[in-house]
């Protein structure tokens, strides 16, 4: 007889087969597909989904999970992950018609395709219909899971478990109360002198350049590639194939550079999750506040570091000579100065998490129904120009610079700060629990910190729910005391 955990087992595998060719399916759409494809790629994906739905909702797959549990032996973690997460996701997703869940993923791809065009025109009226259509779908979804207090905790809930949005109003609130006066102290430093970073990046020369560093920390490019697309991003079939996109400005090699940084830290994460648990839940990585720790962790605390600089300046020299009259000293201040600007994928660290915050906002007045759809622009220029001082010229440089919105992701915006927070903690703790780690970070040797950060993290897939699995990593809860520490003493010198 097949026991009922096998059959998952198996279903499972079927399934992660299935999704990871409609993840590549999304990879190509957002960098090869020409426009005419749209419409169809639109049908394949709905049908992906439905048929990923269906077979996971079927009557004999909630049997199956009710046979596991019952079965579950208390020796065994990986199994009790996985019932935990099926039953989870099974009661999530028998919520929800087949045809709703199609809709959705047909609506993505229209909706990503007029986020593209109308950001290039900076016209948010082109893509207000398309996301007044997400809006609409996200919440009879949402209705449909059910939630205790608002309704974007159920959306939250996917990236995120745990959380919602009155603690994360919370948890944004008091960071920002925290980061209000270094934000002062640190915007109104002198100016670093850029004139020396002045000149002519060419593509070729910045992707040759970003690959040597992406190889350096890491990331495997046997199992993984870089590419360009209009929003960076990284797309894991994972862990054996991880696509990484970034974006190149032919004046300012820095963009790319940390674009490339970011997404590889996503991809790390996903080739080093077990192998030999892919298709099964705890095999996953385990949230997005989780992931982006990853990505935040090797721009910012890595990559923006002294030591960094001192390792890669000569390299950066090798590719565009006219860097040759700047020193490490030079790199490191132009990487760490604070300002306050208008594009978050851009922003400096001390300001970044004020960019989430006015998401996060303005999601919550979406799903709460205080905000209609063709007053974003209006509300996202009030708010911008309040928290930052800066007034918003265009839409492009506003409500429309981020791709989420087209994707239909609505919650994913806090996992941001939630990222800064853990990755400060991470880092923070692997350098006091791990001597070799600490000395690493001196010399820009990578190895330990990522052999660190696979054995706690990587490894661990979806073991334990978020908040557990970073106390058991780095031995205490998650506060935001590492990161504000982290950026007094890089931006202010205290410390």
């Amino acid at each position: 007889m097949i026991s009922a955990y096998s059959r998952l087992l198996a279903l499972g595998k079927e399934l992660q087969l299935v999704n990871d060719s409609a993840a590549l399916l999304g990879w190509d759409q957002e960098v090869l597909l020409p426009s005419r494809g749209i419409a169809y790629r639109a049908e394949q994906m709905s049908w992906f989904s439905g048929y990923v739905h269906e077979r996971f909702t079927a009557a004999e797959v909630g049997e199956w999970i009710a046979e596991a549990e019952a079965g579950l032996a208390a020796d065994d973690p990986v199994a009790a992950a996985n019932c935990r997460e099926w039953r989870h996701e099974y009661d999530r997703s028998t919520c929800l018609p087949t045809k709703l869940v199609q809709d959705l993923a047909e609506a993505r791809v229209h909706s990503q395709a007029a986020w593209a065009e109308a950001r290039k025109a900076s016209d948010f009226s082109r893509f207000a219909p398309h996301l007044q259509k997400l809006v609409d779908l996200s919440r009879e979804h949402a209705e449909r899971w059910g939630y205790e207090d608002q309704l974007y905790d159920a959306l939250i809930d996917r990236f995120e478990r745990g959380a919602t949005a009155r603690g994360l109003t919370a948890t944004l609130g008091s960071l920002r109360e925290a980061l209000v006066p270094v934000v002062e102290a640190a915007t109104s430093r002198p100016a670093f002198d850029r004139s020396g970073l002045q000149g002519h990046y060419p593509i070729e020369k910045q992707s040759a350049f970003n690959r040597e560093v992406a190889e350096a920390i890491g990331f495997d490019f046997e199992a993984g590639r870089i590419d360009t697309a209009v929003h960076p991003f990284c797309s894991g079939m994972a862990p054996y194939d991880t696509r990484l996109t970034t974006r190149y400005d032919e004046s300012d090699f820095l963009s790319s550079l940390f674009g490339v940084l970011h997404e590889a830290g996503h991809g790390l994460y996903e080739q080093g999750l077990p192998k030999e648990w892919r298709g099964q839940p705890a095999g996953n990585s385990v949230s997005l506040g989780v992931h982006e720790s990853q990505s935040r962790l090797w721009e910012n605390h890595v990559g923006r570091s002294r030591a960094f600089w001192e390792r890669w300046l000569p390299r950066a020299v090798h590719y565009f000579p006219h860097l040759a009259g700047l020193t490490p000293a030079d790199l490191y201040a132009a990487v760490n100065q604070a300002e306050r600007s208008h594009i978050r994928v851009e922003a400096d660290e001390v300001t970044y998490d004020l960019h989430i915050l006015l998401r996060f906002e303005i999601e919550c007045a979406i799903f709460s129904g205080e905000l209609a759809i063709a007053d974003i622009p209006g509300e996202w220029n009030r708010r911008f120009e309040s928290y930052f001082g800066l007034p918003v010229k265009n839409d492009a440089e506003g409500c429309l610079q981020d791709i989420h919105w087209s994707m239909a992701i609505f919650g994913y915006f806090p996992t941001y700060s939630l990222g800064n927070l853990n990755a400060a903690h991470l880092a923070t703790s692997a350098r006091r629990l791990d001597p070799a780690v600490a000395r690493a970070f001196e010399t820009a040797d990578y190895a330990p910190l990522l052999a660190w950060m696979r054995k706690q993290i990587h490894e661990a897939g979806s073991l334990h729910l978020p908040d557990d699995l970073i106390t058991r990593a780095a031995g205490s809860p998650v506060t935001s005391d590492a990161l504000v520490a982290h950026l007094r003493e890089r931006y202010l010198g205290e410390g």
